[in-house]
């Protein structure tokens, strides 16, 4: 990767208090980056990655809800970032059934709102803007969709990514034609990494039921996802940001970065390797299927960006799963860690992609 791209560069994350923001911001401030984020305040219920690993005392941060679109315009026009990653979301498929309304206003509206404050701003150059594999319309095929294929969602979670698509391709295509300022959306798969402490996610349900030494409940252990680990994901955004601050116009519009089809594995396969590289005494597992509509199976072809933009998955499933567990044994261990769990695991992986000759963004 090519540090001199974003070292002093002006970066805005929204959701920089989440678990893939946080990562984000660390691996911008390790490349030299001057980083601002907006998001809701951290939760004080459970542990959190931007309070673990000392963000708030390493970056501007400014807590708003971006349904608020004044507040959104004012903040990005006082900080005049050069390059804006929009990760701000209501991202629970379950909670997206308890309020619709939230998922749609902050996932539709909260991303025009975003993208509305970056055209009004004249120093922002790029914006990549954060989807999900979810927007595609799930015929449940075993082959991985691609960014041609067409966008829905049957679930309201699934259906406001798929209107967030929307939402950019018309900024990109109307609203920002002959603009000096490039937009694309990067559509990632089923993301794991330490740090995740997220309500009604997979990893971190398994690493609370192994501190609290009870039951680990799943709704369809049979079903198959792409997983990957956040900093694969993170080198796909980091990889389009630099495309599109270069003024490369062939850089806009939809990327998918998925795993290898080795890393698209059921739930059930997911929950086995973690409990073995975690170690220890087995838990038991309980399966109670919910009466909520979920895809069997979901799969993304990555072919575009490993042809155009030079990424590709360099971390396998195995690998992937120790490099999450070694995370969250090591801060549970020693709380105090976090943040060098992050560094360090952020150093690592950007030396298998400097053996991987991808490290400065040129095509593989």
């Amino acid at each position: 990767m090519n540090i001199e791209r974003y070292r002093g560069a002006r970066v805005l994350v929204t959701g920089h208090t989440g678990f893939k923001g946080a990562w984000l911001v660390a691996w911008l401030l390790s490349q030299g980056a001057e980083v601002m984020g907006l998001a809701l305040p951290p939760p004080n219920d459970r542990p959190n990655l931007f309070i673990d690993i000392g963000l708030a005392d390493r970056m501007r941060s400014q807590f708003l809800d971006i349904r608020d679109a004044e507040a959104v315009l004012d903040s990005v026009a006082a900080y005049r970032p050069q390059i804006i990653f929009h990760l701000a979301a209501q991202a629970l498929v379950r909670r997206s059934y308890q309020d619709p309304l939230e998922t749609f206003a902050v996932n539709v509206m909260g991303a025009a709102h975003v993208l509305e404050a970056a055209r009004r701003t004249d120093s922002v150059q790029a914006v990549v803007c954060v989807t999900s594999d979810k927007c595609y319309e799930n015929r449940e095929w075993v082959w991985g969709y691609r960014e041609i294929d067409p966008l829905g969602g049957k679930d309201p979670y699934s259906a406001s990514k798929a209107a967030a698509e929307i939402v950019a391709g018309s900024y990109r295509q109307a609203l920002l034609s002959g603009s000096h300022l490039h937009l694309a959306t990067a559509r990632g798969g089923n993301v794991i990494g330490g740090g995740d402490w997220s309500e009604d996610r997979l990893v971190p349900d398994l690493v609370r039921a192994i501190r609290t030494r009870s039951p680990l409940v799943l709704r369809n252990p049979e079903a198959v996802r792409p997983w990957q680990h956040v900093l694969e994901l993170l080198h796909g955004y980091l990889l389009l940001g630099e495309r599109l601050l270069a003024a490369d116009a062939s850089a806009t519009g939809a990327w998918n970065f998925g795993p290898a089809r080795a890393s698209e594995v059921s739930v059930r396969r997911l929950i086995d390797q973690s409990l073995k590289a975690w170690g220890g005494t087995p838990i038991p597992v309980h399966v109670e299927p919910s009466a909520l509509s979920e895809a069997a199976i979901l799969k993304l072809d990555a072919a575009k960006a490993e042809a155009e933009l030079g990424w590709r998955p360099l971390l396998g499933f195995e690998r992937t799963v120790r490099l999450t567990m070694d995370w969250y044994r090591g801060y549970c261990e020693r709380p105090a860690s976090a943040r060098s769990l992050v560094e360090a695991q952020i150093a690592d992986y950007r030396r298998i992609a400097a053996a991987a000759g991808i490290a400065d963004g040129s095509k593989a």
